[in-house]
């Protein structure tokens, strides 16, 4: 890379939670950032879950460069053992990062396109010795370009979630429904969302964290004076297992275990039925205005009022079409790291904390980080995305030695990522020992020997 291009800095997609890290550890090594972000405000995709509480706490939350550079700024950290909710974490955290940053965050600009400078993706002459050149549009529409030394992509995943159908496409029906679908967990507080659902039958598609979330959401709105009649049809792909609600109270992230052990209570206690091995074909909408789904097996269930897809999610790519990526066939994470996270081979979702060298690509100086760097898996940690990013900086300042060195400490009992459920205060005094593996007991940054092992 000439000097001229090492003056240029380097250019972060998107201003979450890993964006805003990576700026920060960027900085911290004297190179410059710039963090495109698509949004109004930092955290926009955060934001859209505001109502969301986390099942990481605060000291799991805040990336050690980030809070170094907030120090000076009088800024107070959250204490260290409670939950936000999304909102929290944009407000108090996310937001005063940005505002540090000042003018290297750049508000409503979308990156439509990312190459090198003169170079498509079929040409190989010089390419590594090119700048990348980076295309991208502000809400006006106006369209701008600028040059950077590398690409961080922080984009995540949130703005494709994955579709009701089985096949990984729309349901035959998915999109004519559309008035009667949501890929988001609702926020039952808001009163206009609260009466679309109060007294209704929703169906839940998915078995992640999010699907529990919205059973449990819907089980207290059942509860509730307001809320009689209300009911779940819970939809899973697979069958129930001892796995199906997570690790419980033997879960070392014990957010996550309360999660799961609510969205249980809610089908224990008859406020959701669930419906295992059916894999949605069809949404077909009924004579009196709701819809029913019909399985690929041709069971037909509903009719139901309301349908809330929490399926996943799946990476972006259509702007990096000029890049050489090197991408897993199946899950569209990065090749070496996808053998780590692959759902179909970690039961218990462990993974070893990684950074440069298994987020390096065909193409020199790209990285896809935080969620996006999971293409279609399922489990991440903000956590992680730290690390990743800590790595990269340090990579790209020329010191391998901290770039290859793991710093991070991760529970064994998995690495998840999305939003949970945690409001009930003695849940986070119960003891969160346990699980499959040897693994500490509680999550920390800082110098730790590399870990691997698994169940």
């Amino acid at each position: 890379m000439s000097e001229t291009t090492t003056e240029l800095p380097v250019v972060v997609i998107g201003a979450g939670p890993a964006g805003l890290a990576a700026a920060a550890h960027l900085l911290d090594r004297d190179i410059t950032p710039l963090v495109l972000e698509a949004g109004p405000l930092a955290g926009a995709a955060v934001r859209e879950w505001a109502h969301v509480r986390l099942f990481s706490r605060w000291g799991e939350l805040v990336d050690p460069a980030a809070e170094k550079l907030l120090a000076p700024t009088g800024w107070t950290k959250p204490a260290e053992d409670t939950y936000p909710s999304g909102g929290d974490w944009a407000e108090r955290y996310l937001q005063p990062l940005a505002d540090v940053l000042g003018e290297q965050v750049r508000y409503r600009a979308r990156v439509t396109g990312v190459s090198r400078t003169g170079r498509d993706r079929i040409v190989d002459a010089d390419r590594d010795t090119q700048p990348f050149v980076v295309h991208y549009e502000n809400a006006d529409g106006h369209e701008h370009r600028l040059f950077a030394r590398a690409v961080i992509d922080a984009s995540g995943t949130w703005s494709t979630p994955s579709p009701a159908g089985g096949s990984g496409l729309a349901a035959l029906g998915e999109k004519a429904a559309a008035d009667r679908i949501t890929h988001r967990v609702p926020d039952l507080k808001d009163p206009a969302v609260r009466a679309r659902y109060a007294g209704k039958r929703t169906a839940v598609i998915g078995s992640g964290a999010s699907a529990f979330t919205a059973l449990a959401y819907l089980a207290d709105l059942a509860k509730s004076a307001d809320g009689t009649g209300t009911h779940a049809t819970w939809i899973l792909r697979r069958g129930i297992s001892g796995s199906t609600f997570g690790g419980g109270e033997a879960d070392q992230l014990p957010a996550r275990g309360a999660l799961g052990l609510a969205a249980k209570a809610a089908v224990d206690g008859g406020y959701a039925d669930a419906v295992t091995g059916f894999r949605t074909d069809a949404i077909e909408k009924t004579e009196d205005g709701r819809v029913a789904l019909v399985g690929e097996d041709g069971r037909r269930l509903g009719p139901v009022d309301e349908v809330i897809v929490l399926t996943g999610f799946r990476p972006d790519l259509s702007f990096l079409g000029e890049l050489r990526l090197g991408l897993d066939e199946r899950l569209q994470a990065p090749v070496e790291l996808a053998p780590l996270i692959d759902p179909n081979q970690h039961s218990c979702g462990t993974v070893y904390p990684h950074g440069v060298n298994e987020l390096s690509h065909p193409e020199k100086d790209v990285y896809l980080v935080g969620m996006k760097s999971y293409g279609r898996a399922p489990t991440f940690l903000a956590m992680t995305g730290y690390e990743q990013v800590r790595s990269i900086a340090a990579h790209l300042a020329g010191d391998q030695e901290a770039a290859e060195r793991v710093e991070l400490t991760l529970p064994e009992t998995g690495v998840c990522g999305g939003a949970g459920l945690f409001d009930e205060p003695e849940a986070s005094e119960q003891n969160d020992g346990g699980g499959c593996c040897a693994a500490p007991a509680t999550l920390t940054i800082g110098a730790a020997p590399a870990s691997s092992g698994g169940c």
